[in-house]
């Protein structure tokens, strides 16, 4: 074990400032910066030796963006209307969800999106589906 606590003091002084929180936006900006780096490097391998830190990478700057830019609390609805703005797309163009008639209650307010409807615009707009549940 001592080799390859050797190894991690020769290299921490490098990697350490990666995991600190970020002290100031330029700092952020370098961290973000360094992410973008890891991740074209590593690409689709989840098995690339820094694979983990790119993860924990990732883990810093979302604590720091959720401590210092705070997303407010949007309804899943809204977030549907906005994709639809973005994307030209009319109630007729859903068939994720149903008919036009289904669309038009959900984006009224009186009905609310299932599951299925949740995963099926999630894939069409690339999306996650925490997007559409309301916060």
């Amino acid at each position: 074990m001592t080799a390859i606590l050797d190894q991690a003091a020769m290299h921490w002084a490098h990697i350490a400032p990666l995991l600190d929180e970020p002290e100031s936006e330029a700092d952020y900006d370098a961290k973000v910066e360094a992410l973008d780096e890891l991740l074209d490097a590593i690409g689709d391998d989840e098995q690339h030796s820094l694979a983990s830190l790119a993860a924990r990478l990732g883990d810093v700057i979302k604590a720091y963006d959720e401590t210092h830019r705070p997303m407010s609390d949007v309804a899943g609805i809204d977030v549907l209307r906005y994709l639809m703005r973005e994307h030209g797309v009319n109630q007729s163009q859903l068939p994720e969800i149903g008919a036009q008639s289904v669309v038009s209650s959900i984006l009224s307010g009186r009905r609310t999106l299932n599951w299925r409807q949740i995963c099926a615009l999630s894939e069409r707009f690339g999306v996650p589906t925490d997007a559409f549940k309301d916060r």
